[in-house]
């Protein structure tokens, strides 16, 4: 387990993928006495889905209220009896934007690409956890990999845990009058009071949404870039930064600044994987430092900025996360917790990573550049269909 970290009366506990996180996940699970709501983007029906849901069950036995909101296309394979299953136990299972059909996407496209992209829980209002990890089992099934997915969570106990509660009880007010057809005045003013003034300095909770806060995340990035002096570790497992994000790396680079990203070194979605290629030449040509995990599927969204600064949570540094899905992320501004997320970062790029275009690093040929500019033509086609063509 890694080092609880004592930040304004908040324990704070960095969990490094599934190995650390679903075990204590389901241990504050079956420690709730009143409440408990999780959300996910992914819930899947695997060997990790079981024993979250059975720790769901059996905290809805005893009595306490349980309520799981689930994104309608990221959870759009776990089976109805899964759904059926966990209601009979008195878990309310809810969807967000569950409706979902190609057919349908020119009318309404910006609001049915919307999705709920968020990795919370949170038990009593006084344990919360905010992360990339999805419920889903570590390792991908069907593949030759025997490394688990590299992604983060943080444990938080204390006041911060109540801003995530609030959080997650209007979230799941929206869905719920939505979902009864009562749209209108009272969703939009629910949605507008979503996220309240931190309570706790040096914790910062941030939300991504299409009302007051859609560009939170991304200013809290710019900002410690912005004003970093000498380190930028960035993790991300879909990376296609638009092009204010891309000079303030470039500028950083150019100050001295080392920037450094680990980026996906397996083809998971390829549109989206060669897309990214097509910034290489911009990035390496400043001196930024590219390196490819390669062990298993980078799921991480995180930083590090100058061993001070880190934010861990849901949102890739895309236009997807950062102009159309809800997400959820925590800024720490503490040496301890920093210190320990770059400890991890430096390790996982020593040791399981490959350098981009230097030595005998990973270089691209004709035709990875030719996947690469068309991928993000293509990436670039589709934001301009949503009216976002100038955002990459």
């Amino acid at each position: 387990m890694s080092a609880v970290h004592q930040i304004s009366g908040n324990q704070l506990t960095l969990l490094q993928s599934g190995t650390e996180f679903f075990p204590q996940l389901c241990a504050d699970i079956d420690a709730a006495q009143h409440s408990i709501y999780l959300e996910t983007y992914i819930f899947a029906a695997d060997r990790t889905g079981r024993m979250v849901a059975d720790a769901l069950q059996r905290a809805a036995a005893r009595g306490v209220a349980v309520r799981v909101l689930l994104d309608g296309y990221g959870s759009a394979d776990l089976p109805q009896h899964w759904v059926d299953d966990m209601r009979t136990a008195e878990v309310d299972v809810r969807w967000f934007r569950r409706e979902i059909s190609p057919f349908t996407l020119r009318r309404n496209r910006h609001r049915r690409l919307r999705r709920m992209h968020r990795k919370m829980a949170v038990m009593d209002g006084e344990v919360a956890f905010v992360g990339g990890i999805n419920i889903i089992d570590d390792i991908p099934a069907h593949t030759a990999l025997s490394a688990p997915q590299l992604d983060y969570a943080v444990r938080v106990k204390g006041l911060a845990a109540g801003e995530i509660h609030a959080a997650m009880r209007r979230l799941w007010s929206v869905v719920s009058w939505a979902n009864f057809r009562r749209r209108g005045k009272r969703i939009k003013l629910l949605m507008a009071g979503e996220q309240r003034p931190s309570t706790s300095p040096g914790i910062t909770f941030l939300l991504r949404d299409n009302v007051r806060h859609r560009h939170d995340i991304e200013r809290a990035y710019l900002n410690a870039i912005e004003a970093a002096r000498h380190e930028i570790i960035i993790a991300n497992a879909y990376f296609l930064p638009g092009r204010g994000f891309r000079l303030a790396l470039v500028q950083a680079a150019q100050r001295g600044v080392r920037v450094a990203l680990l980026l996906q070194g397996r083809v998971e979605f390829w549109i989206q994987h060669y897309a990214t290629h097509a910034l290489y030449g911009e990035l390496l040509g400043a001196g930024v430092e590219i390196y490819e995990y390669q062990p298993s599927y980078l799921h991480a969204k995180v930083a590090v900025v100058d061993g001070q600064w880190a934010t861990v949570g849901s949102s890739n540094i895309d236009p997807f996360s950062l102009l159309l899905a809800r997400e959820g992320n925590l800024a720490v501004q503490q040496a301890g917790f920093a210190g320990e997320l770059r400890a991890s970062l430096l390790a996982a790029i020593a040791r399981d990573a490959v350098r981009v275009g230097v030595g005998d690093g990973l270089t691209l040929n004709w035709l990875d550049r030719l996947a690469a500019r068309i991928s993000y033509w293509i990436v670039r086609l589709l934001i301009g269909l949503l009216g976002r063509g100038n955002s990459i």
